[in-house]
């Protein structure tokens, strides 16, 4: 017998973006809404850190992301213990208290140390370790809540919640610096993650109540603690073919992107830093507001019809075809639309697929080995590519144009491992297996 509810009229405008059941609406609108107030405390925070890098040299910046590598391996081993020792059910709500009252912590530095620099370093690289690594455990928890079907289905409709978050931090951004001040804006993004604190709680309850997907999970006894070791991340990622697929994947991605923002940190050298963070911001506006549409009305769409290893393509193959047009006109207003399209694709497509391939592994991987690839290798691709760049244009001396041919040939090794990545996605067969990683 059919026990489904009739679909709501809330439902029937969601099924317009994407193809939601009744009993999935109330846990889908609420991961929406926590991702978008996550967002929105980094995009708050994600201007005033950009503004700081054209101050410092490409060595600089350099060394900075190598310290960021160095702190976020330090950072997700000590995750993975919290991970053993912490019920589940506090483990997300704790991450982001922690990162709230961090925040908190750098405003009161800014208030009582006369010399700022150090303390604007160390902001720079903790703001680049929140971003990825509030995000990463975003995206477990989901993998968590959500089956494998589901992912298909929804993880679009959700992404497009951070791409207004991405609109709204901006804007709270420039609306408040001049009130606030940059500094007073570290206050405002801890307060928007406390009050996504019992967004997490309602998703952990509407899980089994809605979406009575308790089986998602490795096991029942999972449900108090994830155990294990907890340096097991570390392990499962390089014993995993499929893991170490994702692993490059990423690596590839941060290829790119840091190329692309080098150059854009170059360019805007000359703009003093106020300039620069409204330059930025308004940047972050166009990226999230292209996002909305796509991510919304177009991703779940094309995974369901195209597939995953289609979806996982189609921003580096663009990418690709992007560079190439770059290394034939080395203009900077290429570089930008290229910047545009590279993140507005990650955000709206590539990010969301991404996710779908944690929904086939278990909890253990989802909340160890996946902060391992979020953010360990993210940072070290980030590490190894900056001074990539930098051996590439100030060792070589090689111009825009040089370098845009390279980026062209990493874009299409991105690619092929996004279709190599789907292949395997969707070999691990019925929604209810789980791929063995071992």
């Amino acid at each position: 017998m059919n026990t489904q509810p009739p679909a709501s009229p809330l439902q029937r405008l969601l099924a317009l973006a994407c193809d939601i059941r009744p009993e999935e609406v109330r846990a889908t609108l609420a991961s929406f809404s926590l991702v978008l107030m996550l967002m929105g405390s980094y995009y708050i925070l994600r201007p005033v850190r950009d503004a700081m890098a054209s101050d410092w040299s490409d060595a600089e910046v350099s060394w900075l992301w190598t310290c960021t590598f160095f702190v976020s391996f330090v950072a997700v081993s000590f995750y993975g213990a919290v991970v053993t020792r912490v019920r589940f059910a506090r483990l997300v709500p704790t991450v982001y208290a922690f990162f709230a009252a961090s925040f908190v912590a750098f405003y009161l530095g800014t208030q009582t140390l006369a010399e700022r620099t150090l303390l604007d370093k160390c902001f720079y690289v903790w703001i680049s370790l929140f971003s990825l690594f509030h995000i990463s455990v975003f995206w477990s928890f989901m993998a968590d809540t959500f089956s494998k079907p589901q992912s298909l289905r929804l993880f679009g409709f959700i992404g497009a919640g951070a791409s207004i978050g991405g609109i709204a931090g901006p804007a709270v951004a420039t609306f408040l610096a001049g009130d606030l001040g940059t500094d007073g804006l570290m206050l405002v993004a801890a307060m928007l993650v406390v009050l996504a604190l019992p967004l997490v709680i309602l998703v952990q309850r509407l899980k089994i109540a809605d979406l009575h997907n308790s089986a998602v999970a490795a096991d029942a006894a999972d449900i108090e603690y994830i155990g294990g070791n907890p340096l097991a991340g570390f392990a499962e990622f390089l014993r995993s073919p499929y893991l170490l697929g994702i692993g490059l994947f990423i690596f590839l991605y941060t290829a790119i992107s840091s190329f692309v923002y080098f150059e854009l940190k170059n360019l805007l050298a000359d703009y003093d830093r106020e300039t620069r963070s409204q330059i930025w911001a308004g940047m972050d506006l166009a990226v999230n507001s292209l996002t909305i549409l796509v991510a919304a009305f177009a991703t779940g769409r094309i995974a369901q019809r195209c597939g995953l290893s289609f979806t996982l393509a189609l921003v580096p193959a663009f990418i690709a075809a992007g560079m190439l047009l770059l290394a034939a006109a080395p203009l900077v207003s290429v570089v930008v639309a290229i910047q545009v399209a590279r993140r507005a694709g990650n955000y709206a497509i590539s990010r969301p697929a991404r996710e779908m391939l944690f929904t086939a592994v278990d909890r253990e991987t989802r909340f160890k080995a996946k902060q391992v690839i979020d953010i360990v290798v993210y940072r070290g691709g980030d590490m190894l590519n900056a001074w990539a760049f930098t051996a590439l244009t100030q060792g070589l001396g090689l111009g825009l144009a040089a370098v845009a041919l390279v980026g062209a040939g990493i874009a299409v090794a991105w690619a092929a491992t996004g279709i190599y990545l789907g292949r395997r996605f969707q070999a691990t067969g019925a929604a209810t297996n789980t791929l063995q990683v071992e």
